[in-house]
């Protein structure tokens, strides 16, 4: 360990080259507008090698580093009452900023000493990036709803905190799915939601409810198709960006199940892939038709009307659906085989089918790759025929190619998941 805390000389040139790095980032936004203001080119440099230096030391203890820290903080606040005293406010522009910076410049001598090098610039890099976001992060900081900033708690909740804490074992012979699995599946479909959410709610562009059915599509294309077709049957003038957006949604589902499937099961996810392509393909050669008749229709979708994925109720439901869903099939597998899982295949169709889809990707039916390849595109297509009725019964008439997409699709994925069968 002594070895490792001593200058060589790499340590010596990367600790200055960061530290000169950080203190001509600092200048560029801080000094230009503050006279006076500490830190900088000559002074980081200074700072870090002196903290490296009386870490070295006594690295068992790091007391010469601690009294130091101690010193440059205590110089720090002098330096400051003073100038507050002499330029008011003014000299209380930026805050906190200043002395923090200087006490990181303090901190990079021994972080370099003992941290692997990537560490280390990692944390200028990052300090540097705050520098120049600092309009930026305020003008975000005063137009962030507060809700937003729940819901961004919520999401680390869901992945920070109740995930590690889960076991990663079986607690029941009934499946071989851990509740560890459990939540990462949820944590896997919550933050392509959540990205979605983010994207349609703070990146207005050009595509109207097209855009939106494609975003909605990431988190779930039948609550898309619903909320579409309500709106083309109230708004006539919509009608034409509301079938395409339906379509889009389901076009979007191919490459974001075969994704998820990949963070479980690589292997079934790469041999879905050619297949999901194709069909992915087939529904955007629809859509690019429906597109050339009403391109002139597209508006700017503001994403003002996205909901937030993350709600607390929903993310407890969609556990309790995929522990319900993990039970039934590896029962059904176990007592009636593949037949069995293949009908399940077609009747989870009604409702969401990322459980099921998910369970079999984590081994919750053993069974040859053929049969789960051809269950993951049955429960599509089933799901297809469920968006396209809910479509006619909300939407009418209005959505109609859309609904004759999804149809469509619909037939392809079954022709195409009952040639699959007899793959191993």
């Amino acid at each position: 360990m002594t070895d490792m805390l001593l200058f060589t000389p790499f340590k010596l040139l990367f600790l200055l080259g960061l530290a000169l790095f950080y203190g001509l980032a600092f200048e560029e936004y801080y000094t230009r507008d503050a006279r006076g203001t500490p830190g900088g080119v000559r002074t980081f440099p200074m700072l870090a090698l002196s903290g490296a230096a009386l870490y070295a030391l006594d690295p068992a203890t790091a007391l010469p580093f601690a009294v130091g820290l101690i010193a440059l903080g205590a110089w720090l606040y002098a330096y400051y009452r003073a100038l507050w005293h002499a330029v008011g406010e003014s000299g209380r522009a930026h805050g906190l900023m200043v002395p923090v910076a200087n006490v990181m410049a303090y901190l990079l001598g021994p972080l370099a000493l003992t941290a692997p090098p990537w560490v280390t610039v990692t944390y200028a890099v990052a300090a540097v990036l705050l520098f120049g976001a600092r309009d930026r992060l305020h003008q975000v900081a005063a137009k962030l709803p507060v809700a937003e900033v729940l819901t961004l708690g919520k999401f680390l909740l869901l992945a920070g905190v109740i995930l590690p804490l889960l076991p990663k074992h079986p607690v029941t012979d009934l499946t071989p799915i851990t509740p560890y699995e459990v939540w990462l599946a949820l944590v896997a479909v919550s933050s392509l939601a959540y990205l979605s959410y983010l994207v349609q709610r703070y990146l207005p562009m050009r595509g109207g409810l097209a855009v939106a059915g494609a975003l909605g599509g990431v988190y779930s294309s039948t609550a898309t198709t619903v909320a579409l077709a309500r709106r083309g049957r109230i708004s006539p003038q919509d009608a034409h960006a509301a079938r395409l957006g339906i379509v889009l949604a389901t076009v979007v589902t191919y490459p974001r199940l075969d994704i998820i499937i990949a963070l479980f099961n690589p292997s079934l996810a790469w041999r879905l892939l050619p297949w999901l392509l194709v069909l992915g393909g087939a529904g955007a050669a629809y859509g690019a038709w429906l597109y050339l008749r009403m391109r002139r229709d597209l508006g700017v979708h503001d994403g003002s009307g996205a909901s937030n994925p993350l709600e607390l109720g929903t993310a407890m439901l969609f556990a309790a659906l995929f522990v319900t869903v993990s039970l039934l099939a590896h029962w059904v597998g176990s007592v009636y085989g593949s037949q069995g899982i293949l009908g399940m295949a077609v009747a989870v169709g009604v409702t969401d089918i990322n459980p099921f889809i998910l369970s079999l990707a984590q081994g919750g039916v053993h069974l040859p790759q053929g049969v789960l390849m051809a269950a993951v595109l049955l429960a599509i297509a089933s799901n297809n025929i469920m968006n396209g009725v809910y479509g006619l019964v909300l939407g009418g008439r209005q959505i109609l190619g859309a609904t004759a997409g999804l149809f469509l699709l619909a037939g392809l994925g079954f022709v195409t998941a009952f040639s699959l069968q007899g793959w191993s």
